[in-house]
């Protein structure tokens, strides 16, 4: 059953404190766990003093029982400047993640402030990963069918229309929802409970239509906000505006859900008080967007979220402007986006917009997507995006610009795959770009200026162990105004990609693909197959990082969103 509180899930084992010594040293303060979700924890520490920012703090983890620790990440010292939530005066706050964990798994994580100046500190905390929600046993079984009022819920007297069904609802209720039109807007009054959800289940997955009329949609499909504990399995939604709202609710559940004809499928935007807990898997969400981009940037979500502890995973989003978006509000952290198949975006493939700490985006595949994914801005961070497949991207596979913010900051790109015609790393903004790290991302390109060009200045940015393939490159990259004529200039004089490297494009993936000659082609999603080739320059060329690729096989990490040999995850509805 999927963790319901993060408060619920803590208990701190053990704490060692070392003395603090001189006046730089680091002095331990508030110890914050995020809310679990099924693959990750996330932690957040304020730590004083350290004037002279030496200090690290290191993360290790084991599940409950076990006897030898495992090294994580160690956590990421934001940037005060970029912070929404600021500390108190002289902190500073580190955040990371434990990546890839075990649904429904207790975990304990080692925590040790190191710092030479003196005040190291060691915590043992125990957290479990949340599940995947399961429904429980129902109190009652109760039948609906299309109608406008009455019924008694037996299967042989049903209740007439989705809102007589509303009304009898208690916690715990599992409503089986028959085929046929239902109309739009149905709206949820009663909630459930905690381990008690009210189930909204079609008896065939997308036979039970809520559908506005058909000449003029109506404005939502779903109004469920201000509720908490309540799923929808199976339901299909179309001609209205809004598939479903859920603004200022907890614990949603959306799951093998069919939204067509809409501009947004789902919405929580409206965050106070806080949404917390949403589970949005395995739908299938049509928009109204065509390729290639046409009319500019669109008025078309798949998903718009905000708040903490949700998952957006394993959908097929398609004909939207963009696939799923987080959104500005006091909370936008511990929010994992993870195994969606996401096509034909005429804007962005995701975006980590308005984040402030722990969003992980990992193991999507983007196929003909205006942009990648987008970072405008990040609050802090860290956000981890990482073993994202990105297939024919007209723009930016990464979106670094702020919205006519100053600065955006604090986001990790690691292992992700993008193939595209012309320049295949490219950020085009005047503004401050701050805190970035990459790592073992192959960017594979075509004719272009160069293979990298960044017009931002890029401040405490450390890129390095990447790949590059593609060209032929006028120049070999650009960064903060100083041109590199050529690999080999970049690589030796840079003060990045110091061990980067260029590939041979012909013959670089398993499936035979090489990068688009026309980027407003439509291509099958079965195109973005990068896996590598088995004799690839690109196999064994990356870097090391703990709990991102401690399963590679050879002498080193491959580059890219797939270690060489290994199967294609599963995308999309399961």
């Amino acid at each position: 059953m999927r963790m319901l509180s993060a408060l619920a899930a803590v208990t701190v084992i053990s704490v060692f404190a070392a003395a603090a010594g001189a006046e730089d040293a680091a002095v331990a303060g508030e110890l914050t766990l995020e809310m679990p979700t099924v693959h990750c924890l996330g932690v957040r520490w304020v730590v004083a003093g350290d004037a002279n920012r030496n200090a690290r703090i290191f993360l290790d983890y084991r599940k409950a029982g076990e006897g030898e620790w495992r090294r994580g990440m160690a956590l990421f010292r934001t940037t005060r400047e970029a912070l929404e939530d600021k500390p108190p005066e002289g902190s500073t706050l580190y955040a990371g993640s434990l990546l890839d964990l075990e649904g429904e798994t207790l975990y304990e994580m080692r925590l040790t402030l190191d710092d030479p100046d003196g005040g190291g500190r060691q915590t043992v905390l125990s957290a479990r990963t949340a599940g995947e929600p399961v429904a429980p046993e129902p109190l009652r079984t109760l039948y609906v069918a299309p109608g406008d009022g009455g019924g008694s819920g037996s299967a042989d007297d049903p209740f007439r229309g989705l809102a007589a069904a509303d009304a009898a609802a208690e916690p715990g209720d599992l409503f089986l929802v028959g085929a046929g039109s239902y109309p739009a807007t149905f709206t949820v009054t009663k909630s459930g409970e905690p381990g008690r959800p009210v189930i909204y289940r079609a008896l065939g997955e997308g036979e039970a239509l809520i559908e506005g009329p058909a000449a003029e949609g109506s404005e939502r499909g779903i109004s469920t906000s201000d509720v908490h504990d309540v799923w929808f399995e199976g339901l299909g939604v179309r001609r209205v505006r809004y598939g479903i709202v859920a603004h200022r609710s907890q614990r949603i559940v959306m799951r093998r859900c069919y939204v067509r004809e809409v501009d947004y499928a789902f919405t929580a935007t409206n965050n106070e008080p806080l949404t917390e807990g949403f589970f949005l898997s395995d739908n299938v969400l049509e928009g109204p967007s065509t390729w290639p981009r046409t009319k500019g940037i669109e008025g078309a979500r798949a998903f718009q979220i905000s708040g903490r502890g949700h998952e957006v995973c394993f959908n097929r989003i398609s004909g939207f402007a963009d696939g799923v978006d987080t959104f500005g509000s006091s909370e936008c952290s511990a929010i994992d986006i993870y195994n969606n198949d996401i096509s034909e975006m005429t804007d962005d493939g995701i975006e980590a917009d308005y984040s402030r700490h722990n969003v992980r985006v990992f193991r999507n595949r983007l196929t003909n997507c205006f942009q990648g994914i987008s970072q405008q801005p990040v609050y802090g961070g860290p956000v981890y995006i990482f073993r994202n497949a990105m297939y024919n991207i007209v723009v930016e596979p990464f979106k670094m610009h702020t919205a006519g913010q100053d600065l955006t900051s604090g986001f990790l790109l690691f292992h992700n795959t993008i193939v595209k015609q012309g320049m295949p790393l490219f950020v085009y903004t005047g503004v401050r770009v701050n805190n970035v790290i990459t790592r073992n991302n192959l960017f594979v390109g075509t004719a272009s200026a160069y293979a990298m060009e960044f017009t931002s200045p890029m401040e405490i940015c450390d890129f390095d162990y990447d790949g590059f393939a593609g060209g032929p490159f006028e120049r070999f990259a650009k960064w903060n105004s100083v041109q590199y004529d050529t690999f080999e200039e970049f690589a030796a004089e840079s003060p990045v990609e110091n061990h980067a490297v260029l590939v041979a494009a012909d013959g670089l993936f398993e499936s035979g693909v090489t990068a688009p000659s026309d980027a407003a082609e439509q291509f099958a999603v079965s195109r973005n197959d990068l896996r590598l080739s088995a004799d690839s320059g690109a196999v064994d060329r990356g870097e090391r990082i703990p709990n991102i690729n401690d399963g590679f096989t050879g002498e080193a990490p491959d580059l890219g969103a797939y270690e060489a040999g290994q199967p294609l995850p599963h995308y999309g509805p399961r």
